[in-house]
């Protein structure tokens, strides 16, 4: 157990001791080096041609190229840690990026791979994938020959690879120090504080409107002062992709972010229509939430003001207990996860400066564990937070031991698990309140959910269509940006935010813009929330039965694709439509509930 002191810091000595400068760290990298090296010369050696003699030289180079590349996510998820827990960590950074040039030698010896796979007959391959130490990953094998097909010439996908080191990733990761670095002042009751953008976006979470707004105000003016560099790094990352799109003759820039989720476009685009026919019934919600805050207009930074009980603070042990008590009423092999997960200190969750921004959940798969990340003062928020990285370690602690290439799944899928928590949380609380000021601050925390989920992430994905659109013409100003941002918004919220209520900034402060692993990594959030009402509502009717249901549905995520899932474990075709008009309509479900409430409280 840990010691009361440090119980809101992470224990990541068991992974490798000594932080960046761990010698065991080095050790293990410089193994990979080696090992990578090695494979290089193995697969110059290895026959082009791929046959009955042939296919164990195969399976067994596959098997090392599988091994090769969980430890260099391992050596990953290390350095995710280190730069999170100290953004001024140089080294760190340095690290990320020696690991980055692994990864790129891998997906250079993988381009070989993928061109014997375009070459091989079909007999010859369904031979190789079926064999007895593939047949577990036997559906990447497929999906990474499908993808092959649609790819440039080999030698020119090694080029690419190799570029997108010191070209396309560093640009992500010259924004994650720009960001981290950044801080500003801060008055609150007198006293001025130092904040960074992490501690500062905690803010908006006040009761207190002057401070929401000078959060907002605050943040609007940090990033203005870098907003030339942040527009420098996200029209590079964007001209990279573009670039390489045109080479593969990818005619959509959504056509990769698609493909890696495993997901149809037919799918997203039903999400969304069923989506943007929410945001009408949400008014009544804004409308009556205005009300309580004593407000008119209804602006970017009163989403997530809170309601009822808004003193009401946590200690990191309640928030805790909460979460297990709540996860555990539905499957008590979810509730004991997350409890030893807090009991060995999985989770970094200390307010203090120095802190990157946001929170997220990495696994450390050698040791098959995960760690996560956040920042906790003490309020719903973050304990809801807790509860949603819980589910993305939980996801990877069900299919911990599958191999390597069994375990990979979509950005749509992987934030299922996470919201489904966040759900199991969140009516447990409602059912136990006893009081109407409790019961408001619940269905308020809720439905703010549906803001930002209909509105908030759509503006992401219709201002990433629109600047990638607009990016094929040539590089695009900051203010053009900003008028894009705004445009967006204006059409993703509707009436809900006033004329003067919008952020232009927020395509340079939020981070997603600028992931260079996930392009477009707005729809997921949403796809993952309105799936998981479908999970939940499954849930909900076939009571405790269904936990070891959801597990085989997340033990398949690795190995089907999106639409297969859904079949398969809830028996809907996702593109059709209706189930997500249902998901919709089972999310807004207690706007009624929440406008009675409301009147009562004036």
């Amino acid at each position: 157990m840990a010691s009361s002191d440090n119980k809101l810091k992470w224990e990541l000595d068991s992974i490798f001791p000594g932080g960046s400068g761990s010698k065991e760290y080095a050790e293990f990298r410089a193994a990979i080096h080696v090992d990578l090296k090695k494979a290089q010369e193995t697969f110059e050696r290895l026959p082009k041609k791929l046959d009955s003699e042939t296919t164990s030289q195969w399976v067994a180079f596959l098997t090392l190229m599988q091994y090769i590349i969980e430890r260099i996510d391992h050596a990953s998820g290390f350095a995710n840690c280190l730069i999170a827990q100290d953004v001024g960590d140089d080294k760190a950074f340095a690290i990320k990026e020696e690991i980055s040039t692994l990864g790129a030698g891998w997906e250079q010896i993988m381009t070989g791979v993928e061109e014997l796979a375009i070459a091989a007959d079909d007999t010859a391959w369904g031979a190789l994938v079926g064999h007895p130490k593939l047949a577990g990953t036997a559906f990447f094998w497929n999906e990474m020959r499908q993808k092959a097909r649609l790819k440039m010439e080999p030698k020119l996908e090694r080029l690419a690879a190799e570029l997108s080191v010191s070209g396309y990733h560093a640009w992500g990761r010259l924004y994650t120090k720009m960001a981290g670095e950044l801080q500003t002042e801060f008055v609150e009751n007198g006293k001025t504080e130092l904040l960074s953008m992490g501690q500062l976006a905690l803010k908006f979470n006040s009761h207190d409107r002057s401070v929401r707004k000078q959060a907002f105000t605050k943040l609007e003016a940090s990033w203005k002062r870098v907003d030339s560099l942040a527009a420098m790094a996200l029209n590079s990352q964007a001209g990279f992709r573009l670039s390489l799109y045109h080479g593969r003759k990818w005619d959509s820039p959504v056509f990769e972010p698609f493909m890696n989720n495993r997901v149809k476009r037919e799918t997203i685009e039903a999400m969304w229509d069923a989506a943007a026919r929410g945001v009408k019934k949400l008014m009544a919600y804004v409308n009556a939430k205005k009300g309580l805050l004593g407000i008119d207009n209804f602006r970017w930074y009163d989403q997530t003001a809170p309601l009822g009980r808004i003193e009401k603070k946590y200690s990191y042990d309640e928030a805790a207990d909460f979460v297990v008590t709540r996860l555990s009423a539905f499957s008590q092999d979810l509730g004991s996860f997350a409890r030893m997960a807090i009991d060995r200190r999985w989770i970094e969750a200390e307010n203090r400066s120095g802190k990157a921004a946001g929170g997220f959940c990495t696994g450390l798969d050698l040791k098959k564990e995960s760690r996560i990340f956040m920042t906790f003062s003490g309020n719903y928020g973050e304990m809801m937070t807790l509860a949603h990285e819980i589910g993305h370690a939980y996801h990877s602690w069900v299919l911990r031991d599958r191999d390597y290439f069994a375990r990979q799944y979509g950005m749509s899928l992987a934030e299922s698990a996470s919201t489904f928590n966040e759900l199991l949380v969140t009516d447990a609380a409602l059912e136990a309140a006893d009081d109407k000021a409790e019961k408001l601050f619940l269905l308020d925390h809720k439905l703010q959910e549906g803001v930002i989920m209909f509105c908030n992430i759509r503006a992401r994905y219709l201002f990433d269509s629109m600047f990638y659109q607009e990016r094929r013409n040539g590089t695009i100003s900051t203010e053009r940006l900003n008028e894009m941002m705004v445009e967006t918004q204006k059409t993703a919220f509707g009436e809900i935010l006033a004329e003067d209520g919008y952020h232009p900034l927020f395509w340079a402060s939020k981070m997603h813009f600028y992931d260079t692993h996930s392009p477009f990594y707005n729809f997921p959030y949403t796809f993952g929330f309105l799936f998981s009402n479908g999970i939940y509502d499954r849930a909900k009717k076939e009571g405790p039965a269904f936990a070891e249901k959801y597990k085989a549905l997340l033990a398949d995520t690795g190995s089907m694709t999106t639409e297969e899932v859904a079949g398969k474990h809830l028996g809907v075709d996702l593109a059709a439509g209706q189930f997500w008009t249902d998901a919709v309509e089972r999310a807004l479900a207690d706007i009624e509930a929440f406008v009675s409430l409301a009147r009562e409280g004036k």
